[in-house]
């Protein structure tokens, strides 16, 4: 279970803070979905998770680990990252996935590594692309290549920042099928952020809307209504239920 507790952060101390007074939960083998506009302070709140920025004040713990004091390596075995921009080096996609398992092997792979790597690979159709350089990607197959990645490192947390933003709709649904199976069979969380309203109402558990650095509203769907939408985006929509789902009708966020 990942736990934010009273965070607050800001890049001097002097300035105002771009995270203020944040907290969150998100259990074990649950999916949470960040929503906001650019800028709100979304991507800030994941470096914050990484150990890219430590906080200012507050706590952060996953299954009751110290995230804020835990070494980089450590941190590792426990959070796999998928950015929004994504850089490989002079690698096959082979081996950059194969990267995804450094804190299990250190120096050398092993069999259960390479099996996992080929694992992953199958499942996200990536086969026919192992020994291309993964520099030399479109961007939509970096990124799966990037989530993949992720996936063969097993963590506890998962967190993707834009994940289905340089895809194609069958390949937006293929990341989000994958990371959905991760959380059901693994039990792993994962925390992600979107742009797309009803692909989050779709994919997500539990939902997190932020405003000028400060979570405003939390919880399952229900706490997505058309009053939350004006305010944490200032656009009018219309909401409506079919077979017991939500869709957003109308606005662009």
């Amino acid at each position: 279970m990942l736990t934010i507790e009273h965070l607050s952060f800001g890049y001097r101390r002097k300035d105002n803070p771009v995270l203020r007074d944040i907290n969150l939960t998100l259990e074990q083998g649950e999916i949470g979905v960040l929503l906001g506009r650019n800028g709100t302070g979304k991507t800030t709140l994941f470096q914050n998770i990484l150990g890219l920025h430590k906080p200012f004040g507050g706590r952060i713990t996953l299954d009751g680990e110290d995230l804020v004091h835990m070494s980089r390596r450590k941190r590792a075995g426990r959070i796999a990252y998928v950015p929004q921009s994504i850089q490989f080096g002079e690698l096959t996609v082979f081996d950059s996935i194969l990267m995804g398992r450094i804190s299990y092997f250190g120096v050398v792979a092993t069999k259960e590594d390479y099996r996992m790597v080929e694992k992953v690979m199958k499942d996200m159709e990536l086969e026919d692309l192992a020994l291309r350089n993964a520099e030399e990607l479109s961007g939509g197959e970096k990124q799966k290549v990037a989530i993949a990645r992720a996936l063969v490192q097993q963590p506890k947390l998962l967190i993707l920042d834009e994940p289905t933003g340089n895809l194609d709709l069958a390949n937006e649904q293929l990341i989000l099928k994958e990371a959905r199976i991760l959380a059901e069979e693994q039990k792993i969380s994962v925390l992600c952020s979107l742009h797309d309203i009803n692909q989050a109402l779709a994919f997500g558990d539990r939902f997190f809307l932020m405003k000028d650095g400060v979570i405003r509203y939390q919880g399952d769907s229900d706490c997505i209504t058309e009053a939350v939408m004006k305010d944490v985006f200032d656009v009018e929509v219309e909401m409506m239920k079919y077979k017991g789902k939500t869709f957003i009708l109308g606005g662009n966020v």
